[in-house]
């Protein structure tokens, strides 16, 4: 085996001296051949330069020459001994003479006394071939840790492989070799084949860190994605490919060894511990991949912060300019866009690439595990993307609060109005109209970077919104909101029946609580107000005709203005304006109602956006008012009637 060694070695020697020669000679056509050969270096000091694909062929080839050498060999040699030490040479010897016999037994005895034949034991012959085999193992090994890892998906590692089960299955044959020589070589061909999955677990690892390190913020087509509806980019498509490409090599290798477990308790346990470390290596490295979406998210938000002093309206920056951060045609570059990718990231390995990849190789360690265990493993992935997927939303939704909480005061307290004095109700201003326009460029953005997500983080801002309108309120009482008179209120009661009506489908539990209780709060404060005008007229403005009219006869007969009465005042202006806006406005927000199914439209507003069959029976457009928010007065600690109540005529 040295000799087949240096004869491989010699010969790619001679081969590049020759290649040398070739190149000399063309260089210098005119030139002494005898002292162009004199000049020709050393062979040791000739540059041999091999990629190292071309270095692990030869190291392919040499295990391959070493197996040829045991199979041809070991098998004869043994099977030689087996009819020496059985006795089936010795009937040809029955045929010669006695004489001959002692004449050939006195030579052996001489030769014998001589020193220059000795007599061996079958187990001696097994030792010698196990020796044989040894070395045959140590080169194995020493050759095959050589491999390198840039080839690991190659054939290399697994041709080598496949050589030592050839080997297996000859010594396996009869009278082809001892025991010992097969037990060797199969626990060879175990070992090997443990390096070679470590080798694939570890390179999945290395790789999946790569790859996490070149996120081009490119969102790939629908048809890459094989149509889901989150908007990914490339990255969890290269993570699925580097799995899939390493889990395969390791489904054949775990395939091969299953085969061979039942012939050997040790070799069973041994397959035993190669999957139970494939599985945990498959459950880390998407935990790895989660980690590295956690960190590349933390990423956005910190350069984000970063430059928070530039001016953003609806969701967009001033100067997209200097939120540039690639220059790769067609990649994302706003921060929030990029957010909703990592956020579609997550929720696609969450609900299709782990079940995909585990249902697919699940079979490799189900033997290790209890059938009751199976579905454990898929519930832990998709516990730990669903935690992930909170937090980065929570990051997206807390950026957006902050934009609609500035366009929430812009609304409520710098838009002009004197709440105290404030003009007749004509409809919806102009700035309720821009508050919604952030909810719509939020609703833009999440439709097309995560739309399976786009329901929960409408419902998130929309609660933030009212809680917002609480906040405001309660932090300005004493200054802006000091005084609400009954335009005031109606005002807003109308404005909030607006934005109730085309958010409806995202209105979640606390979002219709906290409405009830900011319209409790602001007939509270309506009422207080309305009630000190009425006690103390020189000291408040003359209220503008659309309330006069409608609290006339309370002022002359010199009574309180009941909660009832400011109720029953909201109600009429919704009744007669709420439908008119709708249409008037949906342009601006078609997007809420075109994005939902028909039955979870509100009827106002399918009447306004011109869906047929949403009129009342009786013929009558009659906007939503039975809605739950409707009875906020429930929350209330008054004992007058709930807004559901008509106004007394």
């Amino acid at each position: 085996m040295e000799t087949l060694h240096n004869e491989l070695h010699e010969r790619a020697m001679s081969d590049a001296r020759w290649l040398q020669i070739q190149q000399d000679l063309n260089q210098s056509s005119g030139a002494d051949y005898s002292v162009t050969c004199g000049n020709i270096q050393p062979i040791d000091s000739l540059p041999v330069e091999l990629s190292g694909e071309e270095v692990d062929a030869f190291r392919g080839r040499y295990i391959r020459r070493l197996t040829a050498v045991l199979i041809h060999h070991i098998p004869a040699f043994w099977k030689v001994a087996l009819s020496v030490f059985s006795g089936k040479f010795a009937k040809s010897s029955q045929v010669s003479s006695e004489s001959n016999l002692n004449a050939s037994g006195n030579k052996a005895e001489e030769k014998v006394g001589e020193g220059k034949y000795s007599i061996h034991s079958l187990d001696e012959v097994a030792g010698m071939i196990r020796n044989t085999i040894s070395v045959y193992e140590i080169k194995v090994h020493n050759t095959f840790n050589d491999l390198e890892d840039s080839n690991i998906l190659r054939s290399y590692m697994r041709d080598a492989i496949e050589e030592i089960s050839k080997a297996c299955q000859a010594f396996e044959a009869k009278e082809s070799a001892p025991p010992v020589a097969v037990m060797v070589l199969r626990t060879l061909q175990a070992e090997i084949t443990k390096i070679y999955i470590g080798r694939l677990c570890s390179w999945m690892q290395g790789s999946t860190d790569g790859i996490s390190k070149d996120e081009t913020w490119i969102p790939v087509s629908i048809l890459e994605r094989n149509k889901s509806p989150y908007t990914i980019s490339y990255l969890p498509l290269a993570f699925r490919s580097i799995m899939k490409s390493s889990m395969d090599q390791i489904s054949l290798m775990i395939h091969s060894l299953r085969s061979e477990a039942t012939k050997s308790e040790d070799m069973y346990a041994q397959l035993l511990e190669i999957q139970e470390s494939v599985r945990l290596s498959f459950l880390n490295r998407f935990l790895d991949f989660a980690g590295h979406l956690e960190h590349i998210a933390s990423e956005l938000a910190q350069n984000k912060s970063n430059k928070e002093s530039q001016h953003l309206q609806n969701g967009y920056s001033s100067d997209p300019c200097t939120e540039s951060l690639s220059d790769i045609p067609g990649s994302v570059v706003d921060p929030h866009q990029r957010l909703l990718i990592v956020i579609s990231n997550i929720g696609y390995c969450k609900d299709e690439l782990s079940s995909e990849l585990y249902n697919k190789y699940k079979d490799i360690w189900l033997q290790s595990r209890e059938k009751d265990q199976e579905g454990t493993d898929i519930q832990d992935l998709v516990m730990s993307f669903s935690g992930l997927e909170e937090k980065v939303l929570e990051q997206y939704t807390f950026a957006k609060a902050n934009l609609i909480r500035t366009a929430a005061t812009t609304f409520l307290l710098d838009s002009g109005v004197q709440w105290g004095a404030a003009p007749a109700v004509k409809g919806v201003r102009d700035v309720a109209v821009e508050l919604l326009h952030t909810l719509v460029a939020v609703h833009a953005e999440v439709f097309a970077g995560a739309k399976p997500l786009l329901d929960k983080t409408l419902g998130i801002l929309v609660e933030g919104l009212i809680d917002t309108f609480l906040s405001l309120f309660d932090e300005n009482q004493s200054n802006n909101l000091k005084s609400l008179d009954a335009n005031g209120f109606c005002q807003l009661m109308l404005e909030l029946d607006y934005f109730e009506t085309i958010l409806n489908p995202y209105f979640t539990h606390d979002a219709r609580e906290s409405l009830k209780n900011l319209q409790g709060v602001l007939l509270e404060k309506a009422t207080v107000s309305v009630a000190e005008a009425v006690e103390n007229p020189g000291h408040h403005r003359r209220p503008t005709r659309g309330s006069e009219d409608a609290l006339a006869d309370e002022r002359q007969q010199g009574m309180t203005v009941s909660p009832d009465d400011l109720i029953a005042l909201a109600q009429q202006y919704s009744s007669e304006l709420l439908q008119a806006e709708l249409e008037r406005t949906r342009i601006n927000t078609a997007c809420f109602v075109e994005s939902l199914p028909l039955d979870s439209v509100p009827e106002s507003a399918k009447v306004a956006y011109g869906f047929r069959g949403s009129m009342d029976p009786s013929g009558r457009n009659y906007p939503a008012m039975d809605s739950p928010s409707r009875n906020y007065r429930n929350a209330q600690p008054t004992g007058s009637p709930s807004f559901a109540r008509h106004r007394r005529r």
